[in-house]
């Protein structure tokens, strides 16, 4: 498993995030669905990752900086064929591992609150994330739950 920063000019990319987007507008009502598109992916403020078994691409996720010691983490996805593998733990504490290097003291997610979601709640959980309340420009939103862990 390699994970490489970038590749969103990657047509397998794009297909994932496609994917990525559109099951969470299939689980959640689209004014509660927070999820970058391309473009804010490509933003200064992220650092996107994708993770390949030799040409084969098995997920993405992202990082945002909110401010100098908070981050977020964005767009975890991992391919449909490849779940299981352990693809999302490596992304999670690939994205950890980043965030402390930079100093970060906390990382915060939003994600869905639905039943579809609960392998990503338990993953993060596994991670030590906690729920909290909204953060950065979140507000309250019962499809949407948000967790925290402090570095």
């Amino acid at each position: 498993m390699e994970i490489r920063e970038g590749g969103l000019d990657d047509g397998r990319v794009r297909s994932l995030l496609e994917q990525h987007f559109a099951g969470m507008l299939a689980n959640s009502p689209k004014d509660s669905t927070h999820f970058l598109d391309l473009s804010g992916l490509a933003a200064d403020d992220v650092t996107f990752w994708t993770v390949w078994d030799g040409e084969d691409l098995l997920g993405c996720g992202a990082l945002r900086q909110l401010d100098p010691e908070h981050g977020e983490i964005k767009s975890m996805r991992t391919a449909s064929e490849h779940l299981r593998r352990g693809t999302g733990a490596a992304l999670v504490g690939h994205v950890l591992s980043t965030a402390r290097s930079r100093g970060y003291k906390r990382v915060s997610l939003e994600t869905g609150s639905g039943p579809s979601f609960e392998p990503a709640h338990a993953l993060y959980r596994q991670f030590g994330f906690t729920d909290c309340g909204p953060f950065g420009d979140y507000r309250a939103d019962p499809f949407s739950r948000f967790m925290s862990r402090v570095l």
